[in-house]
């Protein structure tokens, strides 16, 4: 029995790609749905599962009987309406916003340990909310704790795009280089500023820098969602010439794509989406490093399937490890930032050893 041609050999294993792809993204989205809920659900006041389903379609579509008939009670749609559920929402928009920034950045520097932090975004961010906790509103024309956030954020981006370009084009190694930089010089002023502010700051303070979606409200989900919304437009539209760019420039160039206009485009929209998640859910590491490379370990480096197995994943990650956060050491809480690092970097050596990660790219 002779082999296929290789043409015919090239197509069946993407075609099985691609149908590995689809349930991955499949299971991933129904495990996100049905986390939700549970996560809402789970905390010192009971409510099941059911129960906080009810709650959420009792705010979303008025009328519900079920709502006013006496089978909950006031504090149970408080617990789950006001704290859990935007918390647990807010944790998947996160997780998800800083696993496609990360993905994104890796193909923009073309460096497999880039992460949204790498270019001091997260750094510049907790400049101004370390500001605002320890000196006050009046410290940054009188923005609050998220708005100053976001200003550190977006300074830091433009700071990095000022002194990465050579010979008016973004270099990749000078965007690490200068991300790293000013990365270190932010975070050495926020550790000065926590050092010599009075101790009732610190807790403060060192809770922001490690990351916590506890006082999420439902009107702090906007501004990740949006960001998170046009990221994944953007992304989805770009597809093709993310796996070109992932190639090197002059592939990307020969088939016709402004390579220096296409970096300046991923930079922004990953600066803009990681700046606004740090506003409001602090310093949270380790997602978007490793969640777009277990992505590529299990269905490959096309952008067109590793994307949304990215997104879900992070938000799937990133859900559970706040249900973990708030559970664990209960009725204390362990930042995020602690516990994505602890839960995620076992499992991320595990995949290494797998020989599915020579083929990412991940284990050379």
């Amino acid at each position: 029995m002779t082999a296929p041609p290789l043409p015919a050999v090239v197509t069946a294993g993407r075609d099985r790609a691609r149908r590995r792809a689809r349930r991955l993204t499949l299971a991933l989205a129904l495990a996100l749905v049905a986390t939700v809920p549970l996560s809402a659900a789970i905390g010192t006041v009971e409510v099941s599962p059911l129960q906080s389903v009810q709650i959420t379609l009792g705010h979303l579509l008025p009328g519900m009987p079920w709502m006013s008939d006496g089978s909950l009670t006031p504090l149970q749609d408080q617990a789950v309406w006001q704290f859990r559920l935007p918390r647990t929402l807010l944790a998947v928009l996160a997780g998800a916003g800083l696993a496609l920034a990360g993905a994104l950045m890796q193909v923009t520097v073309r460096n497999p340990l880039a992460e949204p932090y790498i270019l001091g975004v997260s750094s510049g961010a907790s400049v101004g909310a370390v500001l605002v906790i320890v000196l006050g509103s009046g410290a940054v024309l009188g923005l609050g704790l998220h708005a100053a956030a976001f200003l550190g954020a977006v300074a830091a981006s433009l700071a990095v795009v000022a002194l990465s370009r050579h010979r008016g084009a973004l270099s990749p190694t000078r965007m690490i280089l200068t991300g790293v930089a000013l990365g270190t010089l932010f975070s050495a002023i926020t550790s000065y500023i926590t050092v010599s502010t009075s101790a009732q700051n610190v807790v403060g303070v060192l809770f922001f820098l490690l990351g916590s979606v506890s006082a999420a409200s439902m009107g702090s989900l906007i501004g990740p969602a949006a960001a998170l919304g046009v990221a994944c437009l953007v992304a989805a539209a770009l597809t093709r010439h993310l796996n070109a760019l992932m190639t090197g420039d002059e592939q990307a160039l020969a088939l016709g794509i402004d390579v220096a206009r296409l970096r300046g485009l991923l930079l922004l929209v990953t600066s803009l989406l990681t700046g606004t998640i740090v506003a409001v859910a602090g310093g949270i590491g380790f997602v978007g490093l490793v969640v777009p490379h277990v992505a590529r370990i299990l269905v490959g480096a096309d952008h067109r399937r590793m994307l949304p197995v990215t997104v879900l994943g992070g938000g799937l990650f990133l859900a559970l490890a706040d249900l973990l956060a708030r559970t664990l050491a209960e009725p204390t809480e362990i930042p995020l930032g602690i516990l994505t690092a602890f839960v995620g970097a076992p499992f991320f050596l595990w995949l290494m050893r797998r020989s599915g990660a020579e083929r990412a790219g991940m284990g050379r």
